[in-house]
């Protein structure tokens, strides 16, 4: 080991947490997990499935992390580390999509398969392939829900738009626009979030996808307009944190808020009535394929294709409510909270 290489590895072990799970299998064919933290409940839950699906292949899997949500430093450095140590296969959850394309690149170059989960490199080609939930057709079904709940009263809603961050994002976009979709409303440039100009909609606000950011985002809306009677959550923290917002001048009755994610928290507001419908993504799954489709390589040199009709593979989305209505397949709490996650 050269001291440059010990160095990045040291780095890497002591800002990422390596968690190496079982021992190398008789081929010795490593494959890396590396998301963006290990304490969020979201990559908890791939690292769980990375763990059991390369036990049961006999992979030897090597973890990392960033320290934060956006340390991208770390995941330059755990790539680097996976590059030398010659594994085959990358799984990667990028903090920043954009930054990590040329490592990805540099992996690809020495023969390591590179998989993206959850949300698209940018460009979305600059990894092998993606699995990731169709997060358009999650706030499809929430739209769709939405629409069908609120029944002759739809025409009247009066909607807010609690979205991530003021430079919107893919997953952001994706969400929105999947949303006003499934509710009925024209969405205009599908890549844009809030040229809609359907005058349901009071507005737009952004959460950062944190509870507080929902409060905040809430209470602003509420301002412009005290009517509003549906909410459109970017994810369950931004809902529980409109939620008490509304709860704060009294107005929980007669609004409905939809959501996205599907963690337990989550589920349990659905449970609680708190939040109307969510609908559930599955990260523990998307790592598991991942580790078959780094195995299958290792094997045949044959790379993952993705879902027909998409540019990733898709993982699958279901939507989780207690009010189910006609034509929008969903399950209840109960069973949701068996499959949910955090």
């Amino acid at each position: 080991m050269t001291p440059s290489f010990r160095a990045i590895a040291s780095a890497a072990i002591l800002a990422a947490g390596l968690a190496a799970a079982g021992p190398a299998s008789a081929a010795g064919v490593i494959v890396g997990l590396v998301t963006k933290t290990n304490t969020n409940p979201f990559f908890v839950k791939m690292r769980e499935g990375a763990q059991a699906k390369a036990k049961e292949l006999g992979l030897d899997l090597r973890s990392f992390a960033g320290k934060y949500d956006g340390d991208t430093q770390s995941q330059i450095e755990a790539i680097e580390t996976l590059i030398a140590a010659g594994a085959k296969g990358i799984i990667l959850t990028a903090s920043d999509t954009k930054a990590i394309v040329p490592t990805v690149l540099k992996a690809r170059k020495a023969g390591v398969l590179v998989i993206e989960l959850d949300t698209p490199l940018d460009p979305v080609d600059a990894a092998d392939a993606t699995f990731a939930t169709n997060n358009f057709e999650a706030g499809k079904l929430i739209g769709e829900w939405a629409s069908k709940t609120l029944g002759a009263n739809a025409a009247k809603a009066r909607i807010a738009m609690l979205d991530l961050v003021a430079s919107p994002v893919s997953v952001d976009i994706q969400r929105d626009q999947g949303f006003l979709k499934g509710f009925g409303i024209d969405i205009k440039d599908p890549n844009k979030i809030g040229d809609e100009t359907d005058k349901r909609i009071v507005g737009h606000d952004v959460t950062a996808g944190a509870e507080e950011g929902g409060l905040k985002a809430m209470e602003n809306l509420l301002q412009r307009d005290p009517s509003i009677n549906l909410v459109y959550t970017i994810n369950e923290p931004a809902a529980a944190g409109a939620y008490r917002a509304l709860k704060a001048v009294g107005k929980t009755k007669g609004v409905t808020i939809v959501s996205i994610d599907g963690g337990c928290p989550g589920v349990k507001n659905v449970k609680a009535g708190i939040i109307g419908a969510t609908s559930m993504q599955f990260p523990l799954l998307m790592a598991a394929k991942g580790v078959e489709a780094v195995a299958e390589y290792a094997k045949t040199g044959k790379k993952p294709a993705p879902t027909p009709g998409l540019n990733f593979f898709d993982t699958g989305v279901q939507l989780i409510t207690d009010h189910p209505v006609p034509g929008v397949p969903s399950i209840g709490t109960a069973e949701g909270l068996k499959k949910c996650w955090g």
